[in-house]
């Protein structure tokens, strides 16, 4: 064999396995659909009624799962924190409390760290949930609620290195994380009330009011000026449009670069005719309380670069494009 087939036949095995560690990891997780039961209506109830918060703990890889687990929780209304197993043995097993409910995570359900505090838990009365890969083992045993994550193989070649079973484990930890945020009605604001850092917070809690410009700094004219007025307001104001307003200050329509270039098609004289003949009436506007991201939703639909923002009598409050929107990092 040449040493160029040589390096081939060594990419299309690395290419298999791949393909192969993502097949069993899907069928893993999709084998647990049937498998969910009343046991997993159970530990949502569980910890519904709960009075203190959700401990998450594991040893090893179902450590890592854990602080996921956790970290998802705490994210989407259900208070939640990871204590180690190995810690909770030196000392930090007082920061669980009898009201507290607690989720051990262990494939083989025998992980000697979290058997030793488990009747200590019991004796304070807290509740006990336990993910393990076999409903026989000790901590399912002990368990108030037990979630059988078993999986036929692990993704490794060795059939050793936890991979499945992580995944798996990982998987029943969101669901029991997203019906606990539907039985809680967790909303879209809480959510973005949990995450105020980076885009996702800027996303779902930036109004319109925060990146408007003021009515005070729209370029405007009324709906009798002439056109030429429009066009030195619209070069003035930087947006690419004027706000057409009537005598009460309501908007009656809108000029833009695109009512412009039409304008000329149609032979516009621009020191005689009027800018109500070739605006854009009844334009799209927004409110001031809408989200930033609606805004930009409601401009990609329209394809549209502007939206004039109004009350509900349709008075002109400000203005944005989408450069503001850049500038607001929503987009």
């Amino acid at each position: 064999m040449s040493q160029t087939d040589s390096v081939a036949t060594k990419r299309a095995a690395t290419l298999e396995l791949g393909r192969r560690v993502l097949r069993i990891e899907a069928e893993a997780v999709l084998a647990l659909v049937d498998r969910i039961d009343a046991s997993f209506v159970a530990a949502v109830e569980l910890i519904l009624a709960a009075r203190g918060r959700v401990i998450v703990s594991g040893i090893g890889k179902s450590g890592h799962i854990g602080r996921k687990i956790a970290a998802t929780l705490a994210s989407t209304g259900t208070p939640a924190y990871f204590v180690h197993a190995a810690e909770a043995n030196h000392g930090d097993l007082g920061m669980i409390a009898r009201d507290d409910v607690l989720i051990v995570l262990s494939n083989s359900g025998e992980a000697e760290e979290l058997l030793n505090i488990v009747p200590l838990i019991k004796r304070r009365g807290g509740k006990l949930i336990a993910i393990t890969g076999n409903a026989n083992s000790s901590l399912a045993r002990e368990s108030d609620v037990h979630l059988d994550g078993r999986v036929a193989e692990e993704a490794c070649p060795l059939n050793l290195a936890p991979t499945a079973s992580t995944t798996a484990a990982l998987a029943l930890g969101d669901a029991l994380a997203v019906a606990l945020l539907d039985a809680r009605g967790f909303s879209a604001s809480d959510f973005a009330h949990s995450h105020p850092g980076g885009m996702l917070g800027r996303r779902l809690l930036t109004h319109v009011r925060d990146v408007m410009r003021p009515a005070a700094a729209v370029p405007r004219v009324s709906e009798d000026a002439a056109m030429t007025d429009a066009l030195l307001s619209m070069t003035r104001g930087g947006m690419g449009m004027t706000a057409i307003l009537t005598y009460q200050q309501a908007v009656a329509g809108i000029f833009t670069d695109g009512d412009l270039r039409r304008a000329i098609e149609r032979g516009c004289n621009f020191q005689e005719d009027r800018v109500r003949d070739f605006m854009t009436r009844n334009p799209r506007t927004i409110g001031p309380d809408a989200l930033a991201v609606e805004a930009v939703e409601r401009m990609d639909l329209h394809r549209i670069s502007q939206l004039l923002v109004v009350d509900e009598a349709k008075v002109l409050l400000g203005a944005l494009n989408t450069h503001d929107l850049m500038q607001a990092r929503v987009i």
